[in-house]
């Protein structure tokens, strides 16, 4: 198996949540009213399973050993860009966010926000997932060997092992801080 295949998978359970987030945007338009709950769950997903795993995964190990490679110019500038893009995602996700605590605290001002970051979401990962997947993905592999492929794919493994243990010691640390933890 290549290094890739697990990134493109989760990318069938991104395109999922995008298309969740799609329904949820129209139901917003035509209700003018927004769900807190699924805006929550949304953000806990760009920001968990999107950026910190996926991206993760992405930066962290195939970008990173893909820096140490004699990249065409091509391939170096699709993956500034697919950087650039994390980022940008992941700002969108923050901004989104606040504009759902501002809802959530009563200032109805803030659905045409929440909207426009819906929108952005729902227009912006099918692009990325696309460029990803059927530009970048698979001609890079040709920089690797299939022994480094193999390990790549396995220090993956290891990070998603790792992940789930690393997000809920800091739910749990994060109640420890809280006022709740000495009631």
């Amino acid at each position: 198996m290549l290094p890739i295949a697990p990134l493109m998978v989760e990318h069938r359970l991104i395109e999922r949540m995008i298309a969740l987030m799609r329904g949820q945007l129209e139901t917003m338009n035509a209700t003018r009213t927004a769900d807190v709950a699924f805006i929550d769950s949304a953000v806990d997903f760009v920001r968990t399973y999107a950026d910190r795993c996926h991206h993760g995964k992405e930066e962290g190990i195939l970008f990173r050993d893909l820096s140490r490679k004699p990249l065409s110019p091509e391939h170096k500038k699709a993956m500034a860009e697919l950087v650039t893009e994390h980022a940008f995602g992941r700002n969108t996700a923050a901004r989104l966010a606040q504009a759902g605590t501002r809802y959530a605290e009563g200032k109805l001002d803030a659905l045409n926000i929440i909207s426009g970051h819906f929108l952005t979401l729902v227009e912006f990962y099918p692009k990325h997932i696309e460029k990803e997947d059927r530009r970048f993905f698979v001609p890079v592999m040709e920089y690797f060997t299939p022994a480094e492929q193999q390990a790549m794919l396995a220090e993956m493994h290891e990070f998603d092992r790792g992940l789930i243990h690393e997000r809920y010691e800091a739910v749990v640390a994060a109640f420890e801080n809280s006022d709740t933890a000495t009631r």
